[in-house]
């Protein structure tokens, strides 16, 4: 049986391995030669540059040409910890390249897509979307090949796939094997976490997990269908878990409580509520995406993953109404720090910040958008987003943020923003947090959550 790694040994794991550039094989001894479809963005690119770097013959094939030119010229397109040393040493060695032609599918042995199963304006799986995207791959694919599935996709729809190779008279290999890295730590995790294979034959299954075993991650061996729903409950369970903390947030203000001094005393000690998150923006693009899909999957009868979408995406909307019951917004200049969907991140995709920028905009004077790792035309330095604001909310928790003296009203949901005014429970395990309002009188600072 496989070993199973606790979540402290992971993250010992993970310390001893930060920003580790292992050297990159430079022997002319031909392995298997990869594709990568998708290959420049968040899932593909780390794990073509870990196939690389254990000598195999990777090839990046993406849509983008700027994306394309940009890893072609030694550059990462986004932030992913390792990746900017790793990127130019594996494009030197000659085991990494990329293209947008996705005509170099016909010559590769394995081609890893990374496109997911999207959802419309209706939150509902887009398979036709899908459909249309594969359609253009497995044009290009020949028989004998392996075909790996990688992002997020509707229940059944592996096995369907590979019932319209075989009806296509394409003989290739079919398997289902969902990332599972957090973003940010993917040449990390890869090797780390164990790998699900889901393979619609014995010989699809054995060859993916030849693959993985080559980046010496644990192979986990399931059908396709478990490791597409493996994925959808993965995700559904962190989304409602944040959902619940959310909640209990809210109920803690309405009764002048500090959610974070609560999380704090509940969780010291008791592993019971190891698992118990603090509050905050629960964004980005798969975890509300993944939960509706379950839903979808179930013909919508998913009261939980419902349930927790009203009360993380009403989040922002509690936050303001909350900032309203203090203060007269309507005169105020808002600062919302932090853009990115999560911590220390350049991804602003689904970002819950953006939801609080539209209704900040609505309810105050003005409002002023910072972050450390997004540029936009309208953003501001960080100084200046402090320094003009009459009221602070945290949108993100970068690192950057940690140690900031505010002395203004500060709305931080994630309690992690320094502060100049605390009383620590146990050594600082929580704080209660004060704020200075526009007349001078102070008010408890709205606090509490996870950091990213």
């Amino acid at each position: 049986m496989p070993g199973k790694c606790c979540r402290s040994e992971l993250r010992s794991q993970k310390r001893t391995r930060k920003r580790e550039v292992a050297e990159v094989p430079t022997s002319s001894t031909k392995g298997l030669s990869i594709g990568v479809v998708g290959g420049c963005g968040h899932i593909g690119l780390p794990l073509g540059m870990a196939l690389a770097q254990k000598g195999m013959s990777v090839t990046l094939i993406d849509t983008c040409a700027d994306r394309v030119a940009k890893v072609q010229a030694g550059n990462m397109p986004f932030l992913e910890r390792g990746a900017e040393e790793l990127l130019p040493a594996v494009l030197a060695s000659g085991h990494l390249s990329a293209t947008t032609s996705l005509a170099a599918v016909s010559g590769l042995d394995v081609v890893v897509v990374t496109i997911g199963t999207p959802v419309d304006e209706f939150l509902d799986p887009g398979v036709r979307s899908f459909d249309r995207a594969i359609d253009g791959v497995l044009a290009h694919m020949v028989d004998g090949q392996l075909l790996i599935l990688r992002s997020t996709l509707f229940p059944g729809t592996t096995d369907r796939l590979a019932r319209l190779c075989i009806e296509r008279a394409l003989r290739i290999d079919v398997a289902y094997c969902p990332e599972r890295i957090a973003q940010g730590y993917a040449l990390e995790e890869l090797v780390l976490l164990p790998q699900l294979v889901g393979g619609t034959s014995p010989s699809a299954a054995r060859r993916a997990c030849e693959v993985f075993g080559k980046l010496g991650a644990t192979t986990l061996e399931v059908a396709p269908v478990e490791a597409e729903l493996g994925k959808l409950f993965a995700n559904a369970y962190r989304y409602i878990n944040f959902a619940i903390s959310n909640q209990f947030y809210q109920l803690a203000e309405k009764f002048g409580a500090d959610f974070g001094r609560i999380h704090a005393a509940v969780t010291k000690d008791y592993p019971r509520m190891a698992a118990f998150s603090k509050a905050g923006f629960a964004g980005g693009p798969c975890l509300l995406k993944d939960t509706m899909q379950l839903a979808a999957f179930n013909h919508n009868s998913f009261v939980l993953g419902q349930a927790a979408m009203m009360v993380n995406e009403g989040f922002p909307s509690a936050l303001v109404e909350s900032a309203k019951a203090h203060y007269d917004l309507r005169y105020m200049t808002a600062a919302i720090l932090g853009m990115a969907f999560k911590g220390n991140s350049d991804d602003r995709r689904d970002s819950l910040a953006y939801k609080l920028r539209k209704l900040l905009t609505v309810e105050c004077r003005r409002v002023i958008c910072t972050d450390v790792y997004i540029s936009e035309p309208d953003f501001v330095p960080l100084d200046t987003a402090i320094r003009e604001a009459d009221i602070i909310f945290v949108g993100a928790c970068h690192d950057q943020y940690r140690e900031l003296v505010i002395q203004k009203p500060l709305i931080d949901p994630f309690a992690y923003v320094g502060t100049t005014q605390h009383e620590d429970i146990d050594n600082g395990s929580s704080r209660i947090h004060w704020g200075v309002s526009g007349r001078g009188v102070p008010v408890q600072r709205a606090r509490s959550r996870r950091a990213g």
